[in-house]
């Protein structure tokens, strides 16, 4: 219990005495913690759709009332602030906001309630370059080829669009083995952040994380040919303690009033818009 708890109940008992004393009811105690009873829904969004979250977030609680309190980490990978590496060391959410693939691991985990699932929206992968630098063209398979094997170094996201760069497509091109010394993962950290700072002369992530990032330039989508769709997916966690709230806030994610962001972050949203 808390200091402030304690003086409320003190308070309480103090009114008690003197409505006895007046003979009037004194009513119920408050509950530890009633002061602080304003909802507030807890969440963990991943990168794809973190830039359209923070313009979102905003608007969802000025029209309800609710306090969202977010996280940021990706969808896998392993790093140390990403979400099933949250989960595992005890942190624990309402909602989760990330790759629908991400999300039905954490279904059959139980982690997530299977009817709870929204798919929001899709993403494409693209290409950064360092702001100023010439942007290579990449708009044909033989192109994208050959700005791969042009560039000094190489960089891509730990989640779920550097797994596909790095374990299917350089291997499906032929090219680990010229590409993979070259080639950096990134943890924790969006990849255009890396490339903007000049640490990796190209990099690859889902357009809506390299759009929002100063200093890098986006050089566009890798060729359909290549091409990694990505579906963004929220639930609703099995230990929720605001179910209610956190329905509320994945169904305005996935609405048409939030479409129109959805689409300026770089995203296809899965309602339409105008």
């Amino acid at each position: 219990m808390t200091m402030r708890e304690r003086w409320e109940i003190c308070l309480w008992v103090v009114l008690a005495i003197a409505c006895a004393a007046c003979g009037a009811p004194a009513g119920d105690p408050p509950a530890a913690g009633a002061a602080d009873a304003a909802p507030e829904v807890r969440v963990v969004t991943s990168g794809g759709l973190a830039a359209a979250y923070d313009v979102i977030a905003p608007r969802f609680e000025a029209l309800t009332g609710i306090t969202l309190v977010t996280a940021y980490g990706a969808s896998g990978g392993g790093a140390s602030d990403s979400i099933p590496v949250r989960l595992e060391r005890g942190e624990r959410f309402d909602a989760l906001v990330m790759s629908q693939a991400g999300l039905l691991a954490m279904i059959d985990r139980g982690v997530i309630r299977a009817d709870t699932q929204v798919d929001m929206a899709t993403s494409s992968i693209g290409m950064a370059v360092r702001e100023g630098a010439p942007l290579p063209d990449i708009s044909t398979p033989e192109a994208f080829v050959q700005a791969l094997l042009d560039a000094e170094s190489i960089g891509y996201s730990a989640s779920v669009s550097g797994t596909y760069i790095s374990t299917e497509l350089f291997p499906r091109l032929g090219l680990d083995e010229q590409l993979a010394p070259k080639s950096r993962r990134i943890l924790s950290e969006r990849v255009a952040a890396v490339v903007a700072r000049g640490e990796v002369e190209i990099g690859f992530q889902q357009v809506s994380e390299l759009l929002s990032i100063d200093g890098a330039a986006y050089a566009g989508p890798i060729p359909d040919e290549y091409q990694l769709v990505t579906t963004f997916s929220a639930g609703i966690t099995s230990e929720a303690r605001n179910p209610a709230g956190a329905q509320r806030l994945i169904e305005f994610l996935a609405s048409a009033e939030a479409a129109p962001t959805l689409a300026t972050s770089g995203l296809e949203p899965l309602v339409g818009h105008d």
